[in-house]
């Protein structure tokens, strides 16, 4: 069992358990760099849009500035997470490189081959044992907290860079630990914020406990500090970090706290723990230990009891350590301390929660402390109990830890398993966006705003035609910026006159202002695709596409002609009321009445309505009663989830009542509908029945 460390083939086995585990939670196909079909919602999105936008954009200085994606409004790679560390590895290679491509399925693989790496070198301070080495690094491996950022905050799936922090902080020796730590702040300063405050902070505790032991002199301290603090500044600053002059502090601290139930509650990522009640924005601060850990944890807690290992003595060696792990914790709880859905408040300065509002999802900075706790536990277990016997409590820990946290991860992998694709689907088929992509240089969206309703499809067209941008989804915006074009925005609207060089998407408060304004002589006011579009200058374009345009007359419930089909991806003046927040599919239904608002021609014969229905082996069909303007049409019962077709006939009687009205109101009864909070599966409190796709008149 005692073999070496500096035999070959033995530093490669947590290398190999690192790419197991990999195709084992997330599967082969995120691999392949032309395969983009599992990053074409949420954040992942993002990721890799700003990849693509900063890939083809011109270099510059600061090297992470991306002018493309966000334009005014904050413009850096790092602020739409696309790892600026990669981003400016693959770049010069841009020329090369197939049109698609993606290095976020090799980042994952490199996070789960470090984590595993790093996990081996700490636990390489506790035992020289290679089998306790591999079992104790399968724990840190199936870190349910790690896996949950995969899911969505890819840069912050790099948890091995804590693992690194804390192996650094924890070897006894000095030596080239001042490279070390170079390296490693500046590859996290290129990564991502939060992991680099968590970095920082365990560095400055070993500088400090390192200086109180007297393992450095004070002279040799404050050099390493002011040329790390150099080395970091200037990672950042390449990184983007600086490029917008405010708005690095938001909103939430004290909302994104950790739930001082998180290391138990797994939040629906336990085949046997419940998932403890938590208020609203608790799920920042998951931190679920799994099972295998927590048995783990109470086999430590029987040999810290019998006082047989010199555990105590470890811990008052790293004082310094231990104050900041303590402070990484207050931190987390921020001064809204929960217990389940009770909530304790205690007050703060305002500078001070403007301060913390910089890092405002505070419950991540539990990180650190979660693997300092982790290895506390394998730590107590190998040397309080015999070889034999800390080898069959680790392989136990070991094998209960993945087969309980396989309720989450194989949600995980399922959605990185999806069918592979080179390109995303889009709802902009119609000409003009082709006519109109050859005449603007930018698309905005009116009035500017970050995460838009149509952000995701618009700066998918943007980047696929090479446009300009700054309807964008980024972490941080500068609010100044923002304000100013708010207020551009705000006198073009007014006066109807427009920047030549872009076209304009407005939402529906916009369109109503641009009815008012738009000059007819010259612009084209339009609804295309369902999208409200200002051309400007598009009448005057002898190349540009002939349009029909509504201008003045535009209503602000759109016509839906025969034969079109209106799709219910994004926020449309047709779901009135009762609809939850649209997704890439379609739109749910939020609670037990909706109703859709449409104006149709005289000639229409019917509706056809393409849906979801809330159907579940524990909650087997769903009503659906649907009254048009007063008059009873349809009533029907939905078996299946998927390829539900209602139609709907439009009677005289309907149509009677829909020319007294003018709009056809469409109001839906769901009285089985249901939440998955209900059904026991997971937080999720919308009551929901029918989940709208597509809607086409005929």
């Amino acid at each position: 069992m005692k073999v070496s460390g500096k035999h070959w083939a033995i530093g490669l086995l947590p290398l190999l358990m690192g790419v197991v585990a990999f195709f084992m939670v997330i599967g082969p196909r995120a691999l392949d760099p032309q395969n983009i079909a599992w990053l074409e919602s949420g954040d992942p999105a993002t990721h890799y849009l700003g990849w693509t936008f900063f890939r083809h954009s011109p270099w510059t200085f600061p090297l992470g500035l991306n002018p493309s994606y966000g334009l005014e409004l904050g413009s850096a790679i790092i602020f739409s997470d696309s790892n600026p560390l990669l981003a400016l590895l693959f770049k010069p290679f841009n020329s090369i490189l197939p049109e698609t491509f993606q290095y976020f399925g090799i980042w994952l693989l490199a996070c789960f081959v470090l984590q595993a790496w790093f996990a081996w070198k700490l636990l390489g301070l506790v035992t020289p044992s290679v089998a306790l080495r591999v079992l104790g690094s399968g724990l840190f491996l199936f870190s349910p907290p790690m896996f949950l950022r995969m899911g969505g905050h890819l840069s912050l799936a790099g948890h091995f860079l804590i693992l690194a922090a804390l192996y650094l902080a924890l070897h006894p020796g000095v030596q080239k630990r001042r490279v070390a730590w170079g390296a490693l702040l500046a590859a996290t300063a290129m990564i991502h914020a939060y992991l680099l405050a968590m970095v920082a902070l365990i560095w400055v505790a070993d500088v400090a406990g390192r200086t109180l032991k007297g393992q450095l002199t004070r002279c040799t301290a404050f050099i390493e500090v002011v040329l790390l603090f150099l080395l970091v500044s200037l990672c950042c600053w390449q990184a983007g970090y600086f490029s917008i002059a405010d708005g690095m502090a938001s909103g939430g601290f004290g909302l994104y706290r950790m739930n001082l139930l998180a290391p138990i509650d797994s939040s629906g990522w336990s085949l046997i723990l419940p998932d403890l009640p938590e208020a609203s924005g608790d799920y920042e601060g998951f931190n679920y230990l799994g099972l295998g850990t927590l048995v783990l944890a109470i086999c430590a807690c029987v040999v810290l009891l019998r006082r047989t290992t010199d555990f105590g003595s470890a811990v008052r060696r790293l004082p310094v350590l231990l104050l900041a792990l303590i402070g990484l914790t207050l931190f987390a709880l921020s001064n809204e301390i929960g217990v389940g859905l009770l909530s304790v408040h205690y007050p703060l300065p305002e500078k001070i929660i403007k301060l913390a509002n910089i890092f405002r999802a505070s419950g991540r900075m539990f990180w650190p402390v979660f693997y300092a706790i982790v290895f506390a536990v394998i730590f107590l277990v190998v040397r309080g109990n015999r070889p034999r016997t800390a080898l069959c409590l680790l392989a136990l820990a070991l094998v209960v830890q993945v087969v309980d946290t396989r309720n989450g991860w194989v949600g995980l992998r399922y959605a990185r398993m999806m069918t592979p694709t080179s390109e995303w689907s889009t709802a902009l088929h119609d000409p003009f966006w082709s006519s109109a992509a050859a005449h603007y240089a930018n698309i905005r969206s009116l009035p500017p705003q970050n995460q838009s309703q149509t952000w995701l499809p618009l700066a998918t067209y943007a980047a696929t035609h090479g446009l300009k941008t700054d309807t964008a989804y980024l972490g941080r915006m500068s609010s100044t910026a923002l304000e100013h074009a708010q207020q551009k925005a705000g006198q073009m609207l007014k006066t109807g006159q427009f920047d030549r060089d872009s076209l304009y998407i407005l939402d529906e408060s916009a369109m109503l202002d641009a009815v008012k304004s738009v000059n007819s002589d010259t612009d084209l006011l339009a609804r295309i695709d369902g999208l409200v579009v200002l051309a400007p200058g598009w009448k005057q374009c002898a190349e540009c596409l002939p349009v029909v345009d509504e201008g003045r007359s535009m209503q602000s419930v759109p016509l839906i002609k025969l034969g079109q089909q209106q799709r219910f991806n994004y926020k449309t003046p047709h779901l009135a009321h009762g609809w939850s927040t649209p997704e890439t599919w379609g739109t749910w239904s939020e609670g037990e009445e909706a109703e859709i608002v449409l104006r149709v021609q005289p000639q229409a014969q019917s509706i056809v309505i393409e849906a979801l229905a809330f159907v579940l082996p524990m909650h087997l069909g769903q009503d659906v009663v649907f009254t048009i303007n007063g008059v009873q049409a349809v009533s029907t019962h939905l078996t299946q989830l998927q390829d539900n077709r209602i139609e709907i006939p439009l009677t005289a009687a309907i149509h009677e009542a829909i020319a007294r009205d003018t709009l056809m109101r469409i109001h839906v009864q769901l009285p089985d509908a249901i939440s998955p909070k209900q059904l026991g599966l997971g937080e999720d409190q919308r009551v929901m029945g029918l989940g709208v796709k597509s809607l086409t008149v005929q």
